[in-house]
C-alpha cells in the first residue's frame, strides 16, 4: 500500500507549478479580451455635461476668439483636427460632404498644428468648417478629453456634450449614428 503522505507531499508540490501558470493563462485571457475592444468606442466621461470653457484664437480670424458659447445656439459637431494626421485627411471629404448637407454646423478645433499650414491646406482641399479654433499647446483638447486626432463631438443646442467618436467619420457613421443623433437633438429643441 502507498503511503498516503509521500503523495500528498507530491501533490503539494505540484501547486508552486501550477499557480504561475494559471496566472499566465489568466492574462492571456485579458489581453485577448482587451484586443477586442474597439479603440473608437471608448467612452468619454464629458457625456451629459456642458462643453469646456475655453477662448482660442480663431484659424480665419485671428483678431476674434473662438468661444464655448458659439457651440451653444444649435446643434453642432466639433471635429478636432491637425493637417499632420493621415486619417484627418482621410475623414475630410467625409466632413466636406456633412457640411454641404446643412444638416448641422461644423466647427474645428485645430490640435497641435501651424495655423499658415492648416489654412493652405484648407485652401486646397475645402473648407467644412463655420469656424476653427486654434489650439496649439493643446491645452484645450486635454480639457475635452482628447486622445488622438480625429475625434468629434455632437453637442445640443445648450452646450452639452451628446456623443464622442473617436476617429475619422466614416459616411455609415454619419447616416447610422450622428445624423438620427442630431436630428433627435433637433426635433427636442424644437418641440
Amino acid at each position: 500500500m502507498p503511503d498516503l503522505s509521500e503523495a500528498h507531499r507530491h501533490e503539494r508540490w505540484r501547486w508552486p507549478y501550477l499557480l504561475p501558470l494559471v496566472l499566465c493563462m489568466l492574462l492571456i485571457l485579458l489581453f485577448y479580451k482587451g484586443l477586442a475592444v474597439n479603440p473608437a468606442r471608448v467612452p468619454s466621461p464629458l457625456i451629459g455635461k456642458p462643453v469646456p470653457q475655453f477662448s482660442l484664437p480663431r484659424l480665419q480670424d485671428v483678431g476674434r476668439p473662438f468661444e464655448q458659447s458659439e457651440l451653444q445656439q444649435q446643434p453642432s459637431l466639433l471635429n478636432v483636427w491637425a493637417t499632420w494626421c493621415a486619417t484627418c485627411k482621410q475623414e475630410h471629404p467625409v466632413l466636406l460632404r456633412i457640411a454641404a448637407t446643412g444638416e448641422l454646423p461644423v466647427y474645428g478645433l485645430l490640435y497641435k498644428d501651424e495655423p499658415n499650414r492648416a489654412l493652405a491646406w484648407l485652401d486646397a482641399v475645402g473648407n467644412p468648417y463655420q469656424a476653427n479654433a486654434v489650439d496649439a499647446a493643446g491645452r484645450t483638447a486635454i480639457e475635452w478629453g482628447v486622445y488622438g486626432t480625429p475625434e468629434t463631438f455632437l453637442i445640443d443646442a445648450g452646450g452639452i456634450i451628446r456623443h464622442k467618436h473617436t476617429g475619422p467619420i466614416s459616411w455609415r457613421d454619419w447616416e447610422e449614428t450622428l445624423l438620427p443623433l442630431a436630428r433627435a437633438l433637433q426635433a427636442t429643441d424644437a418641440g
